[in-house]
């Protein structure tokens, strides 16, 4: 076994923080993070900008971090919020690709994202109706506020973890989910809720 392999192999039992620290004399390290966090950045990108862009997200994200690495306040040992951060970003580059998606599902109902908008009510008989109706209202929001509600909801970032993301207060975050929560429910009504505070 070469040492980077056991290098790497001990890097899978840090921190996040400890193997981007780790990761500025040995490079290879950094694969670490991608291990842990590379799906579920795909999962994300994916719903917001199907699955072909999300592919280019996902490489892109690790990139930049790599590139990044060496800014990384190492007191954080998380490095999820970041990573989402930088991949929200991102995708804000391909905003109207992701507003012209959500549209194409409230005008077909036709889903293009890998999952369904919310997996319990698409078993439901009339889910490709409200997914449709959430698909226009997601569409409708202000960016901002869309990447705090996607944080949220489909990324499962806490109102810290989405505040350290998007580089915004909390009370930021607070108000930008309830103005998002307020839109939903003026057209969906209290039948969808986006859940509380992880």
């Amino acid at each position: 076994m070469t040492g980077a392999a056991v290098g790497h192999r001990a890097c899978r039992d840090l921190s996040d923080a400890e193997a981007i620290r780790h990761s500025l004399t040995e490079p290879e390290s950094f694969a670490v993070l991608f291990e842990r966090y590379g799906r579920q950045i795909h999962r994300y990108a994916a719903r917001r900008l199907g699955a072909q862009a999300a592919e280019d997200i996902v490489a892109e994200t690790f990139f930049a971090a790599f590139r990044q690495r060496a800014s990384y306040d190492l007191a954080q040992p998380v490095a999820r919020p970041w990573l989402y951060g930088i991949a929200t970003n991102l995708i804000a580059r391909h905003r109207r690709t992701e507003e012209r998606m959500y549209r194409a599902l409230q005008r077909t109902g036709l889903d293009p994202l890998p999952e369904p908008l919310a997996e319990a009510v698409v078993r439901r008989v009339d889910a490709q109706v409200e997914d449709r109706r959430l698909a226009g209202v997601i569409a409708a929001l202000h960016r901002r506020d869309r990447d705090v509600l996607l944080l949220f909801a489909w990324a499962e970032l806490g109102y810290e973890e989405v505040a350290a993301a998007l580089g915004i207060p909390v009370g930021t975050v607070r108000s930008r989910l309830n103005r998002a929560r307020r839109k939903i429910r003026g057209v969906l009504g209290d039948a969808v809720s986006i859940g509380e505070e992880h």
